[in-house]
């Protein structure tokens, strides 16, 4: 017996899938090329070789680099923001979302099925003409069925829409990754004021107390008839004057205090009286710090992530001039009555390919082809422009660090001198060799020269923490060192 050929209709139909398989491999549009590095091999600001005899020999960043300045309640403070703040807590709700969207945008991959069922009853008109006495006034439907709907992705629509989302979820990944380092440095920083007010409160609290034991003296002195009344205003003005001062850094300190909780999102949060000059001085960056390092801080990775989405877009538009392929079909029963729909005979099925093809738009396409490449280039310019700014950031923290411990040594000095030049006033002033405003001004000089010093450690530390973040993280080194 021969066998007949298959219908026509369906030799198309084959083939017209069999050449969208084939076809379903490329993608239009321009694959991501990252632009070429500009950037020197190092920081030339890094400090030289001959000071960094403690450091590593490589550098590599540390994600916990707080941790670096060896005070426990820091680290239990910075932990706190990472878990709490509200900050940090919108941003990996986005994150969820861009996760969300991907798994959306990846279901395109893979054909929708639905269900449907319906059933109808409807009484025919005896008025029409085409009505006769044999025809049955009340008609019956039932049916149900799946159906498919499936796009085949023959120029690459859906796969360059799925590259681009997949970036933006990147990118909101390292958006989160960007908050959870400024909110670290805030909170280090904000912990490092509060400590110099610590130390600035503890010196003025140490001035006072001794100019309570001068103006004891100065009494004394005034009551004997030995000096003028003068000394006395001029004594018990000084001790005011520092009151004020120790008022200001209390209200200084709350204020930092409470900044910190709302960091943490701890209202209630106490936190006990320290000392800045007791935390470790920063470690040293090793000599020839490598500029790559910013290419891990997650503000560059994100930027480079919406440059690789704005890219993936331009296919995305592209894919507007080509026709677009779609794959329907459906499988189930009808009958006229719900009892015979699942009966022999009841099956049905439907299978089509259909074609939308662009013929005139008036440019549309083309506009939003033209839309795509100039976000592409704002998305270029913008990860540019990170890069730029990460390693001027860095080139000012690498100067900061540097310069403030130069100057942290000079306000060493300078303590020390003044220090010296009070204990002298005082025995000449004991003496009688001298007047009390000379015994004033080496009081004056030595605790500005005692709050200098401690704002030039904060400084120094801020700087350390400003570096820490401009690179993305620390670097490991060996323990620091106190100073």
């Amino acid at each position: 017996m021969r066998t007949l050929p298959p219908p026509l209709p369906k030799i198309r139909l084959a083939a017209a899938l069999a050449a969208a398989l084939a076809l379903s491999g490329c993608a239009i549009g321009p694959d991501y090329l990252r632009p070429s590095s500009w950037l020197p091999a190092a920081f030339s600001e890094a400090a030289p070789v001959a000071a960094q005899q403690d450091a590593a020999p490589n550098s590599a960043v540390d994600a916990q680099w707080w941790s670096l300045f060896a005070d426990a309640t820091l680290n239990e403070l910075v932990d706190q923001a990472l878990a709490n703040n509200a900050d940090l807590r919108t941003a990996i709700a986005r994150l969820e979302q861009a996760n969300a969207l991907a798994r959306e945008a990846g279901a395109a991959f893979f054909p929708e099925i639905d269900g449907e069922a319906s059933g109808s009853n409807r009484k025919l008109s005896t008025k029409t003409a085409t009505w006769t006495s044999s025809s049955p006034k009340f008609q019956h439907a039932r049916s149900a069925a799946l159906t498919t709907s499936y796009e085949l992705d023959i120029w690459g629509r859906v796969r360059r829409a799925n590259e681009s989302v997949q970036a933006s979820l990147l990118a909101s990944q390292y958006s989160r990754d960007a908050i959870r380092l400024t909110v670290a440095g805030l909170v280090t920083s904000n912990y490092l004021a509060l400590r110099a007010y610590d130390a600035e409160l503890a010196v003025t609290a140490e001035s006072l107390a001794s100019r309570e034991a001068s103006l004891k003296l100065v009494k004394t002195r005034v009551d004997a008839g030995l000096v003028s009344p003068l000394d006395l205003y001029q004594a018990e003005g000084a001790q005011a004057a520092l009151q004020a001062q120790q008022a200001d850094l209390r209200r200084l300190r709350a204020l930092a205090e409470h900044q910190l909780a709302l960091l943490t999102a701890k209202p209630d949060l106490t936190i006990a009286a320290g000392d800045i000059r007791q935390l470790p001085l920063p470690p040293t960056p090793p000599a020839g710090l490598p500029a790559d390092l910013i290419e891990s801080r997650p503000d560059v990775r994100e930027a480079e992530q919406k440059l690789i989405a704005a890219n993936a877009n331009i296919g995305v538009a592209k894919a507007g001039y080509y026709p677009k392929f779609s794959l329907t079909g459906s499988v189930g029963t009808e009958s006229k009555t719900l009892g015979d729909l699942f009966g022999a005979g009841a099956n049905t099925w439907s299978i089509g390919l259909g074609l939308l093809m662009p013929i005139i738009d008036f440019g549309r396409t083309s506009a939003r082809v033209d839309q795509a490449k100039a976000l592409n280039e704002q998305s270029l310019i913008a990860w540019q422009n990170t890069l730029q700014t990460a390693y001027k950031e860095v080139r000012d923290a690498l100067v900061n660090l540097r310069e403030n411990g130069n100057a942290e040594t000079a306000q060493n000095v300078r303590v020390y001198n003044t220090q010296q030049a009070l204990d002298i006033a005082n025995r000449r002033y004991d003496a009688g060799y001298s007047g009390y405003l000379e015994v004033l001004d080496a009081q004056r000089s030595n605790n500005d020269a005692l709050l200098a010093m401690i704002a030039t450690r904060q400084a120094r530390l801020v700087a350390a923490v400003e570096l820490f973040k401009a690179i993305g993280g620390g670097w490991k080194d060996q323990a620091p060192k106190r100073g």
